[in-house]
C-alpha cells in the first residue's frame, strides 16, 4: 500500500526535524536482519541517544535538504537506516558499530557529520570520540593537574624546613 501525500510530508518534516537538530547522521544497509534483531537495535539505539528511522530514500532526500546532511543524497541507495545522534556526536556510530560487529548483515555506507559525507571507514574514528560527560572530565582533569603540581611545590617548602630542622636536631642530640 503506498503512502498518501499528506502521509509522505508527515515523514519528510519529522525526518527534517531529525536531521536539523542531529549531530551526526549514518546510513546503513539492513538487509537480512529479523524483527528480534531490529527491536534490539532501536532498544540499544534509544538508550543511547540515537534515533533510527527506516524512510524511503526518495522521502529522506527531500528531509535532508537545506541541513548539513544534504551532503549524503547523491549517495543513498538501496534499503538504508538511518541514524541520527542527538547526544553526541559518536553516539550513532558506537550502537550501529557495536552490532554490526555481532550481526554481520548490518552494513554501514555513509557516515555524515558537520556538512560533510564521509566513508564507512570514518565511522569507528567517530565511535571513538569521547561522550560529552567523558569529555568533560578528561577537560577537568587537564585543568585541575597545574593547581595540583602548585599545590604540592607551595608545600614542599615548609616540609623541607622541618626535615632540615629535624634533621639539625637529630645532629645535636648525638653529639
Amino acid at each position: 500500500m503506498s503512502l498518501s501525500i499528506d502521509q509522505k510530508e508527515m515523514i519528510v518534516s519529522e525526518v527534517h526535524g531529525l536531521a536539523a537538530s542531529a549531530h551526526s547522521a549514518l546510513a546503513a544497509e539492513y538487509a537480512g536482519i529479523t524483527v528480534e534483531q531490529m527491536t534490539d537495535l532501536r532498544v540499544k539505539a534509544r538508550n543511547d541517544g540515537v534515533v533510527l528511522r527506516v524512510v524511503k530514500n526518495s522521502l529522506a532526500k527531500r528531509a535532508f535538504e537545506e541541513t548539513d546532511f544534504a551532503c549524503m543524497n547523491t549517495e543513498m541507495m538501496g534499503p538504508l537506516i538511518l541514524a541520527f545522534s542527538m547526544d553526541d556526536p559518536g553516539g550513532a556510530a558506537r550502537v550501529l558499530g557495536d552490532f554490526a560487529r555481532e550481526n554481520d548483515k548490518l552494513v554501514i555506507k555513509l557516515v555524515s557529520i558537520g556538512g560533510e559525507l564521509y566513508g564507512a571507514s570514518e565511522a569507528k574514528r567517530l565511535a571513538s570520540l569521547p561522550t560529552k560527560d567523558q569529555a568533560i572530565s578528561m577537560l577537568m582533569s587537564v585543568m585541575k593537574a597545574p593547581v595540583g603540581r602548585l599545590a604540592r611545590t607551595l608545600n614542599e617548602v615548609p616540609a623541607k624546613l622541618v626535615r632540615t630542622v629535624a634533621a639539625v636536631r637529630d645532629q645535636k642530640e648525638a653529639a
